[in-house]
């Protein structure tokens, strides 16, 4: 647990989940705890460390998380001189294998 939050943290990610075949530990359940909150733009809060069973998975139980459309943020258009067509590789070597 103490690896996950440390990696969330470097990462900056909004959650982290740790999914156990077999229950966890208490001093699992307390570093999970002690990670706090993420506070999503719909308003919601969710835990930041998140630990889930296989036994959880299989009974339904989900990732606390906030819907899909607000995870991920829309990347910047490129440059319109780096849209154009890039050489292929696979062209060349279509070329080169032809004779």
């Amino acid at each position: 647990m103490r690896d996950l939050r440390g990696v969330i943290e470097r990462e900056h990610a909004a959650i982290g989940v740790l999914l156990c075949m077999e229950e966890p530990t208490s001093p699992m359940r307390k570093e999970a705890a002690n990670a706090g909150f993420y506070d999503a733009v719909d308003g919601c809060r969710h835990p930041r460390l998140q630990i889930l069973t296989i036994e959880d998975l299989l009974t339904g139980k989900t990732i606390q998380r906030p819907p899909s459309s607000v995870t991920y943020k829309r990347a910047p258009k490129a440059p319109s001189q780096l849209r154009e067509r890039q050489p292929n590789t696979w062209d060349a070597d279509d070329q080169n294998d032809s004779g």
